[in-house]
């Protein structure tokens, strides 16, 4: 895990520490500082009770490491603690968060747009789903069955009706269930998703865009995983076509804090028509006096939101620029570079059958076996093989029919299966060791 974050902070902080020199020393030291030393070193113990997320041999669950830039920027703000809700509480993190929304938004090609950092994925895609209950009152949400399950539980929180929609083999939206869901009437919201969470499947977002031509409905793009895959230059045909239309969209979530290099909590919602700010219009009794300048407490349904977020994001991308062939749109690459050489491993060892060949980052894959009893069993123990062994997978509940060739394919119901998800840049140059160390994990089961 390196540190190097912590030689970027000093001057850094001491050049901020310079803006506020003409203060008075405060008269009292911060309570119980004298037992902060031992009090932390103990957190650090307690810390080391958790997986490497850092490490390249943690190839499990969506845990990408923050930049060393983002750390140290998220730090150093932390000596001010802004918060932007109001420009009262971070003026300068404020208008850094405008421009960095502004760049992400960029990357769909959008110049005129509605749109705000926020704690994370889930809020974002409430306040998408609550502006799209606005425009179609009493209307239903749909989205495939492997959108995130929290489009289901948002809509019951805002009372809107959802409706699941079915897969092809390859985890992305029917488009055929989704028109005879149109036909039926009532839809108001179509949810495409545009990198799965349990296999990374892009939904053919071309397709649906072209249904939009003949049904009303507004189009909410999930890329809360994905989004970044706009940059990147190794996708399959269909995934770039989607990828390709995705500024098509009336609102659009992604998670900086996934592929964005940034630390948790990290999301962003945009909206195409910046006249959707007129749902968040309020009046605060204290927050809003001291600028005529918008305040970004005024397009979110969130309050108190870390401007420390915004500016560690804000620095990441002065440092990575998001554009196409530049060194953050190559991490992005050789994540799915990684990801399609594992996948062509497994799918040439007949102890394994490969899930969905991988659209992103994400490898999926069962064990041959005669039933899906015995694959789910002996899932269950190479991941626990593998762990002792150094290398985390994780473990997913898929359709047993995603696993075409496999006895078991056609059982219906669903399989225990490993997972595995290559994020990080350096991944490529594991994949050999991740290989051998899976294969090491099936040698050894009973």
């Amino acid at each position: 895990m390196s540190e190097r974050w912590l030689e970027l902070l000093q001057p850094a902080l001491e050049r901020l520490q310079g803006k506020f020199a003409g203060l008075p020393e405060p008269r009292l030291d911060p309570p119980a500082m004298d037992r902060a030393a031992a009090v932390l070193e103990e957190a650090a113990q307690r810390l080391g009770d958790n997986f490497p997320y850092f490490h390249p041999l943690y190839a499990g669950q969506m845990l990408k490491p923050p930049h060393p830039a983002a750390r140290a920027a998220y730090a150093l703000a932390m000596g001010l603690n802004p918060n932007n809700h109001a420009l009262d509480g971070g003026r300068a993190s404020s208008r850094m968060e405008v421009e960095a929304v502004r760049e992400i938004a960029g990357m769909y090609g959008w110049t005129e747009f509605l749109g705000h950092l926020t704690s994370g994925g889930t809020f974002a895609n409430l306040e998408a789903l609550w502006v799209a209950g606005q425009m179609a009152p009493g209307k239903k949400v749909v989205a495939s069955e492997q959108a995130h399950y929290t489009h289901s539980r948002i809509s019951a929180a805002l009372k809107l009706e959802f409706g699941s929609l079915e897969t092809d083999a390859r985890g992305r939206m029917d488009v055929r269930a989704l028109e005879a869901a149109l036909e039926a009437g009532g839809v108001g919201t179509v949810v495409a998703t545009l990198g799965t969470t349990a296999v990374g499947a892009v939904d053919p977002l071309d397709e649906i865009l072209e249904l939009r031509k003949r049904y009303a409905f507004r189009l909410h793009v999930d890329a809360a995983y994905g989004g970044y895959f706009r940059l990147a230059s190794n996708l399959g045909e269909e995934a770039r076509r989607a990828f390709e239309r995705i500024g098509e969209a009336d609102s659009i979530v992604v998670d900086p804090h996934k592929h964005g290099l940034q630390p948790y909590g990290c999301g962003c919602v945009l909206f195409r028509d910046a006249e959707m700010g007129r749902w968040y219009k309020h009046d605060s009794p204290y927050t809003y006096f001291t600028s005529n300048e918008l305040h970004l407490g005024e397009i979110s349904l969130e309050c108190s939101r870390a401007g420390a977020s915004a500016v560690a994001l804000w620095t990441t991308q002065r440092l990575l620029p998001l554009r196409r062939g530049g060194e953050f749109a190559r991490g992005l690459e050789q994540g799915r570079s990684a990801a399609l050489r594992l996948h062509e491993r497994i799918a040439g060892d007949a102890r394994f059958v490969a899930g969905p060949a991988p659209e992103l980052d994400i490898v999926t894959w069962g064990l041959a076996a005669g039933n899906v009893a015995e694959a789910s069993r002996l899932a269950q123990k190479v991941f626990d093989r593998a762990a002792e062994g150094g290398l985390h997978l994780a473990l997913a509940h898929l359709p047993a029919r995603f696993f075409a060739g496999a006895e078991w394919a056609e059982s219906g119901g669903t399989v225990t299966c490993l997972r595995s998800v290559l994020m990080k840049p350096e991944h490529l140059t594991w994949v050999e060791e991740i290989w051998e160390r899976v294969k090491n994990a099936v040698d050894r089961r009973p």
